[in-house]
């Protein structure tokens, strides 16, 4: 087990791992999409393939993650991930051409991926070290450190995106935020490692009895992205003001940051996909409401909810791992989940953008999402906990 002197530095550490992988590399692309796809005129399709590439290089780097942690110590490929999305960000705002732009959105998926994976196997360490932080504190922290880079995102994205720089000026201050990041994630987990293990690279499980689980974090995948890529674009056709996305988008992060703490307990004693059945429910209610309503009130309790909600999710999934496979196993099924969420990622934008293109629009779009993370939350309720004579088991 992992024992470090002072957990709580490495929990924050690791918090601002995940702000970079996911909550400036990835969802800071909402806010960006109005205007470059205003000023690349792009359509609804073209901007969610855009995370659908995305979501293809994260794709690639899960299924590359093994072979890495075989090799490398985790806080390693965590480190060099988080570094390469930095670098790749600040080349978003050097090129203007689809194909260019597709390229990069790519490989920043893989280095996230890189990262996030990394972070999540520290983190998962670190939690089943026990000591003065719980389990369950130290996986929400984990994946709610997402809502630090959100919470950046809303800040500086409105501050670089003007009528002299356009967007470009928007991805070089998110990429130095990442560097930063970074850096400090590496100065917080020095004594954090999970060195590589010729045991975990053989281990192979059988996954039949999480496959419900597995189910209900494909529909996760596909119904939440859709929200998270178009959600910025919606309320600004239903005519919310600049500042009030901002605030929107800010209120969104801090609950991702706060989500750390409300969930810690249920994760902690939940060992089944109860909680992740909880969590998918609540987030089909949260995209449901801009939809069914236009009013600001309505979109400022979406973005609260959702934001309170949909990373613990990811977080629901490590502690299902940890809870009912080997030691050995947890790189392998942090690795499985982290693919199929990936998998929900690739399709889930273009086919939104795809249904926004036609009649209803994003409503129809985000109404179709909000039904796929309900159908997660009935597979994920019919997911047991696992017992040693029916759970996952070396071959």
């Amino acid at each position: 087990m992992t024992v470090v002197s002072s957990p709580w530095r490495c929990a924050l550490a690791l918090a601002l791992a995940a702000a970079a992988s996911l909550g400036l590399s990835r969802f800071s692309y909402a806010l960006l999409l109005p205007p470059m796809r205003a000023d690349l005129a792009w359509s609804y399709t073209t901007a969610g393939a855009m995370n659908t590439v995305n979501a293809a290089g994260y794709l690639a780097g899960a299924l590359l993650a093994p072979r890495w942690l075989a090799v490398h110590d985790a806080r390693r490929v965590m480190l060099i991930g988080g570094a390469a999305a930095a670098l790749l960000l600040a080349l978003h705002a050097l090129v203007r051409s689809d194909a260019a732009l597709y390229a990069l959105r790519a490989l920043t998926g893989t280095a996230s991926a890189a990262s996030f994976v990394g972070g999540g196997l520290l983190a998962a360490r670190l939690a089943g070290a026990g000591g003065r932080v719980g389990a369950g504190t130290v996986l929400g922290l984990y994946y709610g450190g997402t809502g630090l880079g959100i919470v950046g995102s809303a800040v500086l994205v409105p501050a670089f995106v003007t009528p002299a720089s356009a967007w470009p000026g928007a991805w070089l201050a998110l990429a130095l935020t990442a560097a930063l990041a970074t850096a400090l994630t590496a100065a917080g987990t020095r004594e954090l490692h999970a060195p590589p293990s010729a045991l975990a690279s053989r281990e192979r499980v059988t996954w039949s009895p999480l496959a419900f689980g597995l189910a209900a974090y494909l529909c996760f995948g596909l119904g939440y992205i859709g929200y998270m890529t178009f959600i910025v674009t919606l309320l600004r056709e239903q005519g919310l003001a600049g500042p009030a996305v901002t605030a929107f988008y800010v209120l969104l992060g801090a609950a991702v940051v706060a989500s750390a703490w409300i969930w810690a307990g249920l994760l902690q004693r939940w060992r089944g996909g109860g909680v992740l059945a909880l969590l998918n429910g609540l987030l089909a209610v949260a995209t449901l409401l801009p939809v069914a309503s236009r009013s600001t009130p309505a979109a400022f309790a979406s973005g609260l909810l959702f934001g309170a909600v949909f990373l613990q999710v990811v977080a629901a999934t490590t502690a299902l791992v940890r809870h009912n496979l080997p030691v050995a196993a947890w790189s392998v099924g942090i690795t499985a989940f982290t693919i199929v969420f990936a998998v929900g990622q690739i399709v889930g934008p273009t086919i939104v953008g795809w249904i926004a293109d036609g009649p209803g629009g994003l409503l129809r779009g985000l109404a179709i999402s909000a039904g796929v993370l309900a159908l997660g939350a009935l597979l994920a309720s019919l997911q047991r906990p696992l017992s040693p004579a029916t759970g996952p088991s070396p071959h």
